[in-house]
């Protein structure tokens, strides 16, 4: 059994700054992603946010879940507005006007799940990340498009079943390794990059008040399983999540000026197939030598990240 998830330290919900009543999924971790966010964040914050399924559920209409300033933006542009909101504030302070004189107290993010990141806005992220941007992205990554029909991202771990990569007699699901966007950030001169889990929200808002701290574009992704997408009952979403972080296959870590400052270590890792067999999205995997091929090869995939990470206590 995986161990109990870490206290959380969430304010009662008529404080919260991403309110009950959302249209999400019973057990989304994403949604849990965006209440610890906005706590972490504090009421002088604005959100841009790209479209996806956070999007979607918390602002039909004319009803808004944030408690925070927020603009939606489409797929492919949340880094370029939250760039220019933040350019914004900095230009109209540095002219003295007294509405924003204040910049310094403001903090700015933007939020993207994996296909608005990885995919359709990395070209909007780089840009704010070459500009150096005081934003704050963070991405909420559950691995696939969820909003538009469960297609596969270049978020997707090797052997997932998606409707763009079912399984098959000439395929095992996605034959991609998962790409690895901290490193991509962390090249374009980010001075902080971490992962984060909702399995371990506490963990998960240290980093998100450590990358608005510092000066910057700074990236916080963290893993938020989908209870539709990834074939699991809503009660283990947070098992989920952990079990990955056990497992390896989700490590997390700190880097600071590209260098690894931080990482959670792990004592007895347990192994990858633990965490496969919770979800439907896998289960293929567990019916034929090919499929026991490609655990083999996630498991070595691991391995060989553990010993990069020094993840192994």
């Amino acid at each position: 059994m995986s161990a109990p998830p870490e206290p959380e330290t969430a304010l009662p919900h008529d404080e919260d700054l991403f309110t009950p009543g959302h249209r999400a999924c019973a057990g989304c971790a994403p949604a849990l992603a965006m209440r610890h966010l906005a706590e972490a964040a504090g009421e002088d914050t604005i959100v841009a946010q790209a479209t996806g399924c956070m999007e979607v559920v918390s602002s039909p209409f004319p009803e808004s879940s944030w408690g925070v300033s927020w603009i939606h933006d489409v797929f492919a542009n949340a880094a370029g507005v939250g760039s220019g909101i933040e350019a914004a504030y900095r230009s109209f302070s540095e002219q003295g006007r007294e509405e924003f004189t204040d910049h310094e107290d403001t903090n700015f993010i933007v939020v993207g799940g994996d296909g608005a990141t990885f995919d359709i806005g990395i070209r909007s992220l780089s840009g704010m990340l070459d500009r150096g941007h005081d934003v704050l992205y963070v991405c909420y990554d559950n691995e696939a498009y969820m909003n538009t029909g469960i297609q596969r991202s270049s978020a997707t771990p090797m052997g997932a079943s998606t409707t763009t990569s079912p399984p098959g007699l000439e395929s095992q699901g996605d034959d991609t390794t998962k790409k690895d966007m901290p490193s991509i950030v962390a090249a374009h001169g980010s001075p902080y990059v971490a992962t984060a889990s909702i399995g371990y929200p506490r963990d998960f808002q240290e980093k998100v008040e450590r990358g608005l701290e510092i000066e910057g574009p700074t990236y916080v992704q963290v893993a938020t399983p989908c209870t539709l997408g990834w074939e699991y009952e809503p009660k283990d979403t947070i098992t989920v999540a952990q079990l990955a972080v056990e497992t390896g296959l989700y490590p997390l870590f700190e880097l600071v000026d590209g260098e690894l400052e931080d990482v959670r270590e792990i004592s007895d890792r347990r192994p990858v197939r633990e965490y496969l067999e919770t979800q439907g999205r896998f289960s293929h995997l567990f019916e034929d030598e090919e499929g026991d091929a490609v655990i083999e090869q996630l498991q070595d995939f691991v391995d060989e990240q553990a010993e990069d990470l020094g993840l192994d206590r």
